[in-house]
């Protein structure tokens, strides 16, 4: 408790609200290239104030996902709902270091609390776009090149090198359609706690912002993904520091696209 009685009382870390550097552009703008490289610089900033703390944020995240893994569709259904509100809770967090404030383990949680509904919302956005993609790709590949692929039926030998074409029609056309939808989410989760905008306004933002920024998006993607081989290639240990650089860096993107100084 305070020594001083005319002191302000704390806000709980999921309420607490601070201003920040620059001015809010609501329709993002586009960075050059080389910042694709700088939001995982500063991402590793972000990460090495508190290092102990994200790792074991992290570990429990996945504890939570892998749990979730082995209800059979609900937990898949919990995963795809609530992890853009898990995501909430960590920008916090990422805000809090930002403004000289300490990392709490609380922070994990923090979006069940603030923005809980509109996070839900771009989660079930997210789940039903989903189901729709693969609705169109079972549509246009057919029903039988998923038995197949499933198991539940035998290939006829001689039909094998179509087979394969079709399944990597599908994936095309399974990655085409989920791009576009990863675009829309991936910034959404700041968009919707710290501008309180819908879960629809914030994912157009989200694609734009990312449809703005294509070039800057391809060289953090190429260098995410040489650490992400380098992260799994010991027991995949890497990934205890490269899963909170890759949360990080969605923080560290919003605040380039979506801000200007």
């Amino acid at each position: 408790m305070s020594s001083n009685p005319y002191a302000a009382p704390k806000a709980p870390v999921a309420d607490a609200t601070t201003p920040v550097r620059g001015n809010f552009l609501p329709e993002g703008r586009g960075v050059a290239a080389g910042r694709g490289m700088s939001w995982i610089g500063e991402a590793w900033n972000v990460f090495k104030q508190s290092p102990g703390l994200w790792i074991g944020m992290v570990i429990v995240l996945f504890v939570i996902f892998l749990v979730a893994a082995f209800i059979p569709f609900l937990g898949m259904l919990a995963t795809m709902l609530f992890f853009p509100v898990f995501m909430g809770g960590l920008m916090l967090g990422c805000r809090a270091l930002e403004e000289n404030q300490e990392l709490e383990f609380a922070h994990l949680f923090a979006g069940f609390r603030q923005n809980f509904g509109t996070l839900v919302a771009v989660g079930a956005l997210y789940l039903a776009a989903t189901v729709v993609i693969m609705l169109v790709v079972m549509v246009i590949t057919g029903v039988g090149m998923f038995a197949a692929f499933s198991g539940g039926a035998q290939p006829d030998p001689g039909n094998v090198g179509a087979m394969f074409a079709t399944m990597g029609l599908a994936m095309l056309i399974y990655l085409a359609l989920t791009v576009p939808v990863l675009m829309a989410v991936w910034l959404a989760a700041p968009l919707v706690l710290f501008h309180d905008q819908g879960a629809f306004e914030a994912m157009k933002a989200s694609f734009m912002g990312c449809l703005k920024n294509i070039l800057p998006f391809l060289v953090y993607g190429v260098i995410m993904f040489g650490l992400a081989i380098v992260a799994s290639i010991p027991l995949a240990l890497g990934w205890l520091v490269l899963g909170p650089m890759t949360i990080a860096s969605v923080y560290t993107a919003y605040r380039d696209i979506y801000f200007s100084t």
